[in-house]
């Protein structure tokens, strides 16, 4: 019983860990691009086999 809950709270604990990552990705996307440049935040790079990815800006 004691390694399900273990497995759950680990699961529970990297959703909250994305969720949060995928929020503050969100927030920043949202700024306009070239704060993004001058607090140098990646560029997206669009994979035309996966969705587009965050990538670093050269």
């Amino acid at each position: 019983m004691m390694s399900i809950l273990s497995s759950v709270g680990r699961i529970a604990t990297r959703y909250s860990a994305a969720r949060a990552r995928y929020r503050s990705e969100r927030a920043l996307l949202s700024l306009p691009i070239e704060l993004r440049k001058d607090i140098g935040w990646p560029e997206i790079v669009i994979d035309a086999q996966n969705s587009p990815r965050i990538g670093l800006a050269p």
